[in-house]
């Protein structure tokens, strides 16, 4: 069975009020438009033609990823995500709080996610950045940043002092730190200093300017793809991307945000490894589609150009097929379905083998093997 697939953009601020507009071939926007979700999850399921949500039509049964639109123009939070086995046992633990208090865990799941660039630069800052550059960084900083220099000398100091940053006592240093960045040029980390200029100007004061400083700033280019395993420390900072990950809302935030951080249970779920990240490689699936391969078993993701003939594809069911430009014809066994960028087609059931044709690009995501 195909249906279509369709959603109203979230107005998170640090969303963009043109990337997905002009996607989808719209005027931009009057208000920041962040992310377009497809999917089940009960935040904000995805609507079906017939006025119904699609949590709503799979009942008890569940995706195991959600697949989104994301499009940034200023950072989101720092955050990382739980392993499956910290989300169950925090999960667990929160039951007892009380329904007002903060919470971390929505559920007991882990969350590992990918985001592939459609725009031409995707910006992100992704994993603690290897010590010995960190600590060459820093010292560029001079002396508002000697406190910081002492402490981080291996990987495990790095990660704890993330945890110092945002406890409160290390306010002093984070303001002059934030301070010394207006007079810093670096040769080295010019982009590094130039982009936490700009988030000390969204979020004043903020500990996560200065975490940010230890973290890796890396840019997607269109067709890139980047990976976050549970643990990692990252922070999108501008772009238009399609992001996959698996079905939860279990998020540990570490700055660049209003909204609460729990300094223990991040330090709890932090990675306290250092290093560059590597891209996702892609892999050919069939002529004119390929893979991110992913070392996880809640979702695949599939990128594809249509052709006039057809493309023939066999995703693992339940699928979604998301347009992303031009236009596309989803054909299979029950019917046909057109999809014009931002238009998406849930397919389920008795689907074995789906043609994509048209001329425009589009995804498919999948569960995992």
């Amino acid at each position: 069975m195909l249906l279509g697939l369709t959603n109203a953009p979230r107005p998170f601020d640090w969303g963009s009020t043109s990337l997905i507009a002009r996607l989808e071939g719209r005027p931009d926007s009057a208000t920041p438009e962040a992310e377009v979700w497809f999917g089940d999850h009960p935040s904000d399921p995805a609507d079906l033609a017939d006025g119904r949500t699609l949590d709503a039509h799979l009942a008890d049964a569940k995706l195991p990823y959600l697949l989104k639109i994301l499009a940034a123009t200023k950072s989101l939070s720092i955050q990382a995500h739980p392993t499956r086995q910290q989300a169950i046992d925090g999960f667990a633990a929160e039951r007892a709080l009380p329904a007002d208090a903060p919470h971390n865990y929505a559920d007991d799941n882990h969350k590992p996610e990918m985001i592939v660039a459609l725009s031409d630069e995707f910006v992100a800052l992704c994993g603690l950045r290897e010590v010995d550059a960190t600590r060459r960084l820093l010292g560029e900083l001079g002396s508002a940043a000697a406190p910081l220099l002492e402490r981080v000398t291996d990987d495990d100091s790095l990660a704890e002092s993330v945890g110092w940053l945002l406890s409160g006592d290390a306010q002093g240093v984070v303001d002059a730190i934030i301070a010394a960045l207006e007079s810093t040029s670096s040769v080295e980390f010019a982009d590094d200093i130039a982009n936490a200029r700009r988030n000390a100007a969204e979020f004043p004061g903020d500990p996560g300017v200065v975490v940010g400083l230890l973290m890796n700033l890396m840019t997607l280019r269109a067709g890139e793809a980047l990976f976050l395993r549970a643990g990692q420390l990252h922070a999108y900072q501008s772009g238009l991307g399609i992001e996959i990950m698996a079905a939860s809302d279990n998020v540990m935030r570490g700055g660049l945000t209003p909204k609460h951080i729990d300094v223990d249970e991040l330090m709890r779920v932090l990675e306290r490894r250092s290093g560059a990240v590597a891209l996702v490689e892609p892999v050919d699936v069939s002529e004119g589609v390929i893979e991110y391969p992913v070392p996880v078993d809640d979702f695949r993701l599939w990128r594809g150009a249509a052709s006039v003939k057809g493309v023939t594809i066999a995703p693992a069911l339940p699928a979604i097929v998301l347009c992303v430009s031009g236009s596309i014809e989803v054909r299979g066994a029950t019917g046909n379905l057109e999809l014009l960028p931002g238009q998406a087609a849930f397919i389920e059931g008795e689907e074995s083998a789906l043609v994509i044709a048209g001329r425009g690009e589009f995804f498919v995501a999948q569960p995992g093997a």
